[in-house]
């Protein structure tokens, strides 16, 4: 048996198709190991005719050629069936697998019998993810923060998805990668996490689009929500699990037409309609505990939703709009091989300045009414746990090869009282950022790196760029080697809003050997060709190269 087929459904791909086709066909593992299915969707524009050079060119590419169905949901089943492989790798036709990528999802897979393998992604569409903030060789969608990532570009066990008979929606189906992973995931006994790679690059196409991009109708696509929602639960035992998992529908998924920046920035009309579509989801799929759960200012939204209040909606939305975070970076302390040290202290302020707070005491806190004030339904709501899902962690961000590395850090959120009744969450701790070994166990490669936050507070997200906010704190830094190789790495405060940066430069070329000058008989001889006249000059030339020349054989 192959140990891998990659299924790649195909419509007018165009120039894309040449990007993808590469990566796919270079990859490291031996080409009698995996295979290549492309599906043709029926494209007009001679992306078959392309792709049946490529099967004919390589013994290893199959093409299946079907009418259009309209959407990457039926190509991708009937490339499933077409497999032969141990496990299936998904790739859409305008993105790219990385050299190794098979070969050590596949490694993974193998060692752990994995249902599904996570490849880091990275790309100019891919932000940070604390999914892949390290290696997991064994994990399940119990014990780590799988449903954060529900794209389907990953590599499942061929028997996994016949035995659970996961297939993909057929015909115009948006969001079909989350109604196809809410049912994989409670279903996988073993996942398996690869961070210390990036296996799949999803870049923005030039032209705009993109393999799934389409005008739709809202209701239309809320209900495909509610299907996706419903399948969640049927895949889920009621319990904290489940509501652990359909938070994060709730969340994204469903208050995203009610929260900022569509609820800010749409027209009162377009707003209204998307709320009178979301509420009877919020109302009508969600069991209590899903809210319940939920951090401070995402509880206080549900409940607006469900008690049916959107001009109180808009007006939070506008208000979290504008809380900023406020950083405070300790001494930064630098080796000899460029690794930093750093304390970070990280708070979230109001526009006016002011710190965003709560009120009262263990058991009994509410946001700040100073907040609240003015938003009808909103006073009192009381905050269970002022530290739900809130902490942070430090990125830093490959601009090149366009790839987020975790660096190491202890940030924790803890509450810290600032008297009057006042409290605020603080997210603080400590961050190393060692270039020798932040590439996933290796060294930086040449290029330029931004260091990133991502701090989360009472339900508000905010991803700053680690910039102190006291410009006493931007401590001058030096250029050092970087340990273990003949790069140096130079860490400034040079990016936008003096944002900590990386520049790793390559090891400078060796000089080129100096020639010494002519000696002897040859300083002699060449002195004379200069003081001739061009057309003697040339017939001595000639005539030292005919017979031979005494200096020649003086070496």
């Amino acid at each position: 048996m192959l140990k891998v087929s990659v299924v790649v459904p195909v419509y007018n791909a165009g120039p894309y198709l040449e990007r993808c086709a590469p990566s796919l066909l270079g990859q490291s593992l031996a080409t009698d190991e995996y295979e290549v299915v492309y599906v043709d969707d029926g494209s007009t524009d001679g992306s078959g005719e392309v792709l049946d050079r490529l099967a004919a060119e390589h013994p290893h590419v199959r093409v299946h050629h079907q009418e259009n169905s309209g959407w990457p949901g039926k190509p991708r089943n009937v490339g499933v069936a077409m497999a032969r492989g141990e496990y299936v790798q998904f790739v859409d036709q305008d993105d790219r697998l990385a050299p190794e990528a098979l070969e050590r999802l596949y490694a993974m897979a193998d060692r752990n019998g994995s249902d599904i393998v996570l490849g880091k992604m990275a790309g100019s569409m891919v932000g940070p993810s604390a999914v892949f903030r390290r290696n997991r060789e064994v994990c399940t969608v119990a014990d780590a923060p799988l449903i954060e990532t529900l794209t389907a570009h990953r590599m499942f066990r061929r028997a996994f998805l016949e035995e659970h008979g996961l297939r993909f929606p057929e015909g115009y189906w948006r969001m079909e990668d989350l109604l196809f992973m809410v049912r994989a995931y409670p279903k996988a006994r073993v996942v398996s996490i690869l961070a210390d790679y990036p296996c799949y690059f999803w870049d923005r196409r030039e032209d705009g689009g993109n393999n799934s991009k389409a005008a739709y109708d809202l209701a239309d696509d809320f209900g495909r929500l509610r299907t996706i929602i419903e399948a969640l639960a049927e895949a889920t035992e009621p319990g904290e699990l489940q509501d652990r998992l359909m938070r994060r529908l709730y969340r994204v998924e469903t208050m995203s037409g009610i929260s900022e920046p569509f609820a800010t920035k749409a027209e009162d009309e377009e707003r209204l309609a998307a709320y009178r579509l979301i509420r009877p989801l919020a109302t009508g799929c969600f069991p209590p505990g899903v809210r319940e759960g939920m951090p401070a200012m995402q509880k206080l939204r549900a409940t607006l939703l469900e008690d049916g209040r959107p001009d109180s909606l808009l007006e939070l939305a506008h208000r979290i709009r504008e809380i900023r975070p406020r950083l405070d970076v300790g001494a930064v302390e630098q080796d000899g091989s460029g690794r930093l040290s750093l304390r970070l202290r990280a708070t979230f302020h109001r526009a006016d300045g002011t710190e965003l707070t709560l009120v009262g005491e263990e058991g009994g806190y509410v946001l700040d009414p100073r907040f609240t004030e003015g938003i009808e339904g909103a006073d009192g709501l009381p905050v269970t746990d002022p530290l739900a899902y809130a902490g942070g962690e430090v990125f830093v961000h490959d601009l090149s090869r366009k790839v987020w590395w975790h660096a190491e850090d202890t940030l924790e959120a803890r509450l810290e009282t600032l008297g009057g009744g006042r409290s605020h969450v603080v997210v603080e701790g400590s961050v190393v950022i060692d270039p020798a070994t932040l590439a996933g166990g290796e060294p930086l490669q040449p290029g330029t790196y931004e260091v990133w936050t991502g701090i989360q507070v009472l339900g508000v997200g905010r991803r700053p760029r680690l910039s102190p906010t006291d410009a006493a704190q931007r401590v001058a830094l030096a250029s050092s080697p970087l340990g273990g190789t003949r790069r140096t790495v130079r860490p400034d405060w040079s990016g936008r809003g003096s944002q900590l940066r990386l520049v790793v430069k390559k090891p400078a070329p060796a000089p080129k050997p100096v020639k010494p000058p002519p000696t002897g008989l040859r300083r002699i001889y060449r002195g004379v060709l200069r003081r001739l006249p061009p057309r003697p000059r040339r017939a001595v030339k000639r005539i030292v190269a005919g017979v031979g020349s005494p200096l020649r054989r003086r070496r």
